[in-house]
């Protein structure tokens, strides 16, 4: 199966989960990117059965609308059953690098307050030891300087993203990333810590205090799920 096809095959997958295990009337969360996108366009059948959805980016929110979601802010609601993204990779412990579109600060509030956190993903994102994808972290703009020296104290070497013209990407938050190339995080959670603590770093794209409780990852014989325990 080629990775698009995969991704398709989690994102009913999800769908399907969320539709058995999640009641009539609530509120769903979703991620943003390609894999999130399939659970979004795979969910629109049923989409009768929400109240709506919590997007974590602007991106989200144009897709969920164009299928006629309603999409709430996160303010308005009390509770959040599930929220379904994909990850840039997922360790065997449920913790994962997620940031590749730039939408991690958003999905990171939304997930903490989900009651499930699904991941979805293709094999290519299950690893060993996190640190291959380029670690994001969004950063307040003045402080990237200072944040880059920070970095490459840690070994890593900063990296600020870019648009396709050249210039810095901005995320829906008004901020920079710098992507942190060259890291092997043998403790994700230690990691995400030290470095959400740094002055000037809004998120960092490390979601480990708060990892996944489910992983449906897509494989070329189906989908295989994994449960991972949490505190």
């Amino acid at each position: 199966m080629t990775q698009d096809e995969l991704k398709q095959l989690v994102g009913q997958a999800a769908a399907d989960y969320v539709n058995a295990n999640v009641p009539e009337g609530a509120v769903i969360g979703v991620g943003t990117g390609s894999t999130a996108n399939c659970f979004i366009d795979a969910l629109a059948a049923t989409k009768h059965r929400y109240r709506g959805a919590v997007s974590s980016s602007l991106a989200t929110t144009t897709r969920l609308q164009s299928h006629g979601f309603k999409v709430l802010d996160l303010n308005e609601i009390d509770s959040l059953p599930v929220y379904v993204d994909g990850a840039d990779e997922i360790d065997h412990s449920g913790a994962m690098i997620k940031g590749g579109g730039g939408a991690l600060t958003r999905e990171k509030i939304v997930a903490s307050v989900s009651d499930v956190f699904v991941c979805i993903a293709d094999t290519t994102k299950r690893v060993d030891v996190l640190g291959q994808f380029p670690l994001p972290v969004e950063v307040v703009p003045m402080a990237r300087t200072a944040i880059g020296r920070r970095v490459t104290a840690l070994g890593g070497v900063p990296v600020v993203r870019v648009t396709k013209d050249g210039a810095p990407f901005i995320t829906d938050n008004g901020n920079e990333i710098i992507d942190i190339k060259g890291l092997k995080i043998g403790d994700p959670r230690a990691l995400e810590a030290q470095i959400n603590a740094w002055p000037g770093v809004v998120t960092v794209g490390l979601f480990a205090g708060r990892g996944a409780n489910l992983c449906l990852l897509g494989t070329d014989t189906g989908v295989e799920t994994i449960q991972y325990p949490r505190d």
